[in-house]
């Protein structure tokens, strides 16, 4: 036991208007690297990576106190759920029912409700994964809670890897046929400062989910070939998202899901971040058909985060590993239904490395 306290520390972080005592818990790494995580929210308040040169630096978006998450937070490092992503309208049938969702982003419902799992306090338990340190949280979201049936029981590890990474495994149950889509909603900054223009994304997907003016998916999975959404070989975030194209004019930028190519269920490494003043590159691995990219249209210089920062428009970006927006009224988009007796499981990793010399 004595191994594992070391690994992984714990700190009172504040509490909730009701409350409820709130924990941050830091995850460390031999090698430098360092993941701090409270259980409100599950949000990944600090995530430390070195640059090309050793030096570590914050490369995620957040507050350094709870009160921040609690006033205004644009799901800075939260758990997502019930259903990440949006909903169109607010409703959805399962098995002959209607069940209607808190219309809480325009007429669409989003991540979850007016109350998800980003504003919730979870069951937090030090543990190791693999001899790592790790941080399991636990919830269970009673039926009825913001409009979706079924109680479910959702479980959510963070662990570091042995190769600097951060895990993330999600798994849940339910004693009722739900719908289901948890994410992760880091905003990260791999220069730690400034806008993320400059940074190269490439993304291993053939098509995108176009939207409709209200943000939902048409249904069309459309090709990326000659768009602006075609990641398939590194370009800079900043390179086409002012062009004139109806799609990056809905979203205000990307806010958008690509269609992974990879088989659904595998983890595989779907997309990847490069930073090329700091040597920080990002690779993101998940078992999800989609991931959303979206490059921080909507902060504005309002929100003062950590270290007083200012966080202007694009100052950060989210690949948020998903199944497709709007998935229960889309019948041809991958399902996101589970039963009884059935194991929804779900897993995100982070994974950094450094480039050893300058490239452009």
């Amino acid at each position: 036991m004595c191994r594992m306290e070391t690994l992984v520390a714990q700190a009172p972080f504040g509490q909730t208007p009701d409350g409820a005592p709130v924990d941050i818990y830091t995850l460390r790494h031999a090698d430098g690297m360092e993941a701090r995580i409270c259980n409100y929210g599950g949000i990944l308040v600090s995530l430390k990576a070195p640059d090309r040169d050793g030096h570590l630096e914050e490369v995620a978006l957040g507050y350094d106190h709870l009160d921040g998450y609690l006033a205004a937070s644009p799901y800075f490092g939260a758990l997502v759920g019930r259903y990440g992503n949006r909903i169109a309208n607010g409703k959805f049938a399962l098995e002959g029912v209607t069940y209607t969702l808190a219309a809480n982003n325009g007429p669409n419902a989003l991540h979850g409700g007016r109350k998800g799992f980003d504003k919730v306090v979870w069951q937090a338990t030090r543990t190791s994964v693999a001899s790592a340190p790790a941080l399991e949280l636990n919830y269970l979201s009673k039926d009825g809670e913001e409009g979706y049936p079924g109680n479910l029981s959702v479980k959510a590890v963070y662990s570091l890897t042995s190769d600097q990474g951060l895990r993330l495994d999600f798994s849940a149950t339910t004693d009722k046929p739900t719908i289901v889509n948890l994410t992760q909603h880091t905003y990260f900054n791999l220069a730690g400062r400034g806008d993320i223009l400059g940074h190269q994304v490439q993304i291993d997907a053939d098509r995108f989910t176009p939207v409709d003016g209200a943000l939902i998916p048409t249904g069309e999975l459309r090709s990326v070939e000659g768009t602006p959404f075609d990641f398939r070989q590194p370009a800079a975030i900043g390179s086409r998202i002012e062009q004139d194209d109806e799609q990056l004019q809905r979203g205000h930028g990307y806010d958008h899901n690509f269609v992974l190519n990879h088989p659904i269920g595998r983890l595989d490494v779907v997309a990847r971040v490069t930073e090329p003043v700091t040597g920080r590159v990002l690779e993101v691995l998940t078992t999800e058909p989609g991931v959303q990219f979206y490059t921080g249209n909507f902060l504005n210089g309002a929100i003062k985060g950590k270290g007083g920062q200012i966080y202007y428009r694009r100052a950060g970006f989210c690949l948020e590993a998903q199944h497709f927006p709007d998935s229960p009224n889309h019948p041809e988009f991958p399902a996101v239904t589970l039963k009884p007796g059935e194991v929804y499981r779900n897993t995100i990793v982070f994974r950094f490395s450094r480039q050893s010399s300058h490239h452009g």
